[in-house]
């Protein structure tokens, strides 16, 4: 099966809830000190009003499965695009610190209910020699979206806007939200879930548009996937069947965080200052940081289905370790600073070709389509859960051991390192239906 035009642009529709995950994501950062004097915000106020939509994806991303299973990953997906839309014109004209906060929320709601439905409708909609590349493409649109945000609020902050450059930075994602939402209508429901709610033929005529060559033999294959599940009758998530892959999920979905991705991003400044960096451009260094991420992670994309998911997880956990090991020398012995850049350089290059590729792709992939929904809800929402649990410990460690962290850090990549090794089964190139009879044949 080849690429075709309708899978291309399915693809695409579907993934662009992941460049407003990415931009949502990080364009705070260009906005903390304006809305600390617009509101006269405490240092508690602050963090409140950052933190407060992380909080908004951990809900997002718990019941994102809910209007899943019964709705379709489609037509949720519109859902979460009209929350961006809403929380980013919401929080343009916020009247009160107080509102500016539930829309923040709300652009919360919509980061964790498309990081779960974005990757599922992908991986469902893929055929399995390339849905390590198209899951990958909605990693991409991630990280796409975190480099255009740290760009836009460079540019908006050029453009002398005074007290109001705030509102300008959070409303400009009204845009590409409104995009979003409008080109979802244009694309078809999966097929997998069409046949698990009895829509073969609907199913039929989704397969025919996307190019699959072989209609009839996929279709056996999900009716067969299908009739597993009911043969389990009301599937579990929490069942013994499902407990190979609750693991993986959870595991792959906390060792992300573990690695200290989100924490370092969010701290960067303070830790070059840590280090003794005089002054920082924060807007340049973060477009480079950006810069980064994306490279790698496309080179990832194009080698994902090559030579699979274990061994960019292996080999980034090799790089994770070594290059926070090399942080935590510097703040443990002050010596050789000018490494730092590289060395976080080389972590977040590490970090772009491996977690950050294959958590998504493989949270899509290794579960059974009766419980898909659930449990990529349960590995985003653990995700998300764990983010907020070490940004919010960070910086209390770091005041007390400046390289404490970074050797925690360490310390979990060389554990996911042997969990990799002795348990994470390679996914690539195998069909949903293959993976989830390999999975439920093993127990």
């Amino acid at each position: 099966m080849t690429l075709n035009a309708a899978l291309v642009k399915s693809t695409v529709v579907a993934a662009r809830g992941g460049l407003l995950f990415g931009f949502d994501t990080a364009v705070i950062a260009g906005t903390t000190a304006a809305l600390t004097r617009f509101y006269g915000l405490t240092s508690a106020g602050l963090g409140l009003t950052v933190s407060i939509a992380l909080w908004g994806t951990v809900i997002g991303a718990l019941s994102a499965s809910i209007p899943g299973d019964r709705y379709g990953r489609r037509d949720s997906l519109r859902v979460m695009a009209t929350f961006y839309l809403v929380s980013a014109l919401g929080c343009a004209f916020a009247f009160s610190w107080s509102s500016l906060v539930v829309f923040r929320f709300i652009g919360g709601l919509a980061i964790g209910g498309s990081s779960v439905l974005g990757p599922m409708y992908i991986a469902e909609i893929a055929p399995a020699k390339w849905r390590g590349r198209l899951v990958g493409f909605f990693q991409f649109n991630v990280v796409a979206g975190i480099l255009l945000a740290y760009l836009s609020n460079y540019v908006i902050g050029l453009q002398g806007l005074g007290a109001d450059e705030w509102r300008w930075k959070l409303g400009i994602a009204a845009v590409p939200a409104a995009q979003f939402f409008a080109t979802l209508f244009v694309i078809p429901r999966s097929p997998r879930w069409l046949v698990q709610k009895g829509g073969t033929e609907d199913a039929r005529a989704v397969l025919e548009l996307i190019g699959e060559e072989d209609v009839n033999s996929a279709l056996k294959e999900m009716q067969a996937a299908v009739e597993i599940e009911r043969l389990y009758g009301q599937e579990r998530l929490f069942s013994s069947r499902n407990r190979l892959p609750v693991f993986l999920a959870v595991s792959i979905a906390m060792f992300n965080q573990l690695s200290g991705i989100n924490a370092i991003l969010y701290y960067l400044n303070d830790i070059f200052a840590r280090a003794g960096f005089s002054k920082v451009s924060g807007d340049k260094q973060a477009v480079a940081i950006g810069l980064t991420n994306l490279i790698f992670t496309m080179l990832a994309m194009s080698v994902i289905d090559k030579v699979g998911r274990r061994v960019l997880l292996i080999a980034g956990s090799i790089g994770l370790a070594a290059s926070l090991g090399g942080v935590a020398v510097i703040f443990w012995t002050g010596t050789h600073e000018a490494l730092l850049v590289w060395l976080l350089i080389g972590f977040i290059a590490s970090f772009a070709f491996s977690q950050g590729a294959v958590i998504w792709v493989y949270l899509a992939e290794v579960f059974p389509t009766a419980v898909r929904a659930k449990g990529q809800s349960l590995g985003s929402s653990t995700h998300w859960i764990m983010n907020a649990l070490i940004s919010w410990a960070f910086p209390i460690v770091a005041e007390h051991s400046k390289p404490a962290p970074f050797a925690f850090f360490s310390a979990m990549m060389v554990v996911q390192l042997f969990v990799v090794l002795a348990v994470y089964p390679e996914t690539k190139g195998v069909t949903l239906e293959d993976m989830e009879r390999k999975l439920a044949l093993g127990h």
